[in-house]
């Protein structure tokens, strides 16, 4: 409800009042100064300082985001843990993951305190213009909720990938599993992440139906290698993995991305065709694919350089005879089934 204010007051003491008076000689004029200029001055400053508000806050959120992106972590965002070499430059290895985090958690910080400073300066205008705020407030709030039971599922995306990015559940680059799309993160918004997967099908998922996330690229990653030997003496073929494993690990390539050396830990597990061996190593996220390539091929040619892997075909085409053994003792011929009589 707006109040008409009352201008036919007289200038006895009002210091204003009477100083429009004595300039213009008009009494309605001077009556209605507070109106005409005090108000109007007012509702200038009110704007002027929530711009000025909001151009501080979002100054030094800019430089919380700008830093973020290019050197130290600040609080606001979980370390991530990095191995970069001693001469690399600055800002090289900066992950895109971090940029993008930092900009998309600035930008909704901006949004937010626009929204918050921009309403409270609104209301504050109404408030100098003689509009009564409570049954604004009340309209508001109704609408509020109104608009709160419509768009359920737009708040649960919102929050979700807010969440999201506060956490460093994953980022562009990484390669993650989120139930029926499996493949590397190609963008990360606040309410959809973009996913492709192997095959090159761009997934789009909304944030706030992502119930799990199994990431395999945060961190450190683990290289598992099982390679089968035959019947072939068992230390002999680790002693050849493990000088392989070594030398792949020693290459200038790799060295930065070997966490721990590897280690060919011995027989996993023992089948028909005989054992296998298994070989770990502890790499960085980035490169645990390389190095997993690399020790495969490294694995399989030290085999065939020390000549294990002709023993190991040889072990495997030893002939088995087709029936087995309790058949002969529970027949009393001595004749084979299927043979020539």
């Amino acid at each position: 409800m707006y109040v008409t204010p009352d201008v036919t007051a007289n200038c006895d003491t009002d210091v204003l009042c009477k100083q429009v008076l004595d300039w213009t000689g008009n009494q309605w004029l001077a009556n209605s100064s507070y109106v005409i200029i005090v108000k109007p001055l007012r509702i200038i400053g009110i704007i002027l300082i929530a711009l000025l508000i909001r151009w501080l806050i979002h100054r030094a959120i800019d430089r919380l985001t700008t830093s973020t992106s290019r050197a130290s972590m600040p609080a606001l965002l979980k370390p991530l843990k990095e191995r970069v070499s001693a001469n690399a430059e600055e800002g090289q290895f900066i992950p895109e993951r971090r940029r993008q985090r930092a900009e998309a958690i600035g930008s909704v910080l901006r949004s937010f305190v626009s929204a918050v400073v921009f309403t409270m300066a609104a209301l504050l205008v109404f408030g100098e213009l003689g509009f009564n705020l409570g049954p604004l407030l009340a309209s508001a709030g109704i609408v509020g909720v109104a608009l709160g039971f419509g768009a359920q599922s737009l708040v649960k995306d919102l929050i979700a990938g807010l969440f999201m990015l506060l956490e460093d559940q994953y980022g562009v680059g990484d390669t993650v599993d989120v139930g029926e799309a499996t493949g590397v993160v190609e963008t990360v918004g606040l309410r959809i992440t973009q996913i492709r997967d192997a095959r090159g099908v761009l997934w789009y998922i909304r944030n706030g139906e992502i119930i799990r996330v199994g990431n395999k690229s945060q961190g450190w990653a683990m290289v598992v290698i099982d390679i089968p030997i035959g019947f072939v003496n068992s230390e002999e073929a680790i002693a050849v993995l493990r000088e392989a494993a070594d030398a792949v690990a020693n290459q200038s390539e790799h060295q930065t991305e070997f966490l721990e050396p590897p280690d060919v830990v011995g027989v996993e597990q023992l089948t028909v065709d005989g054992a296998v061996i298994r070989t770990i190593a502890k790499t960085t996220a980035d490169g645990q694919f390389a190095v997993q390539r690399d020790l495969r091929r490294a694995l399989t040619e030290s085999l065939e350089t020390s000549g294990l892997s002709e023993r190991i075909a040889v072990s495997r085409l030893m002939p088995r005879g087709a029936v087995p053994p309790a058949f002969f003792q529970n027949s009393g011929s001595d004749q084979q089934p299927g043979g020539a009589t």
